[in-house]
């Protein structure tokens, strides 16, 4: 099955795109900071997200924000440091994606960014146990644009 990207572009020679398949992250944090990078230049996406990972700026969760707490200094927010990581690498996919499509990567843009559920796999409980759970997967998918 070919996942296809969900933008369309009049001109293909400005943007580049990638795409993380099958990332075993929350979906819900992954749709929180895609929300949080969306429109952003890429440079500074990619410095948000290191200074997630290394617990200096929380990401602020507008939606799925019950029984979340305030941080110091923003609204309720979280250090979403896994899927922070994996945004990370296919950001960091699509900027050497754009410097070998020739694309000056000081102006680019996300001008989509989208996290999209992946396939559910059922799993076996862990030291011989029977009982069932599933490990729910997530795909990213990034497009920038040189503005």
């Amino acid at each position: 099955m070919e996942l296809r990207y969900s933008y369309d572009s009049r001109d293909e020679s400005r943007i580049a795109k990638s795409m993380g398949r099958d990332m075993n992250i929350s979906f819900k944090d992954a749709v929180v900071v895609c929300d949080k990078i969306r429109g952003m230049m890429l440079s500074d996406a990619i410095s948000t997200l290191k200074s997630t990972q290394l617990l200096k700026e929380p990401i602020v969760y507008n939606k799925f924000r019950k029984g979340v707490g305030h941080r110091k200094g923003s609204s309720p927010g979280k250090y979403p440091v896994k899927p922070a990581s994996s945004i990370l690498t296919v950001l960091m996919s699509l900027e050497s994606n754009a410097e070998y499509k020739g694309l000056d990567t000081e102006r680019l843009k996300i001008v989509h960014i989208q996290a999209k559920e992946g396939v559910s796999r059922k799993r076996r409980k862990p030291k011989g146990r029977w009982r069932m759970w599933s490990a729910d997967l997530v795909h990213v998918e990034v497009v920038v644009e040189e503005i």
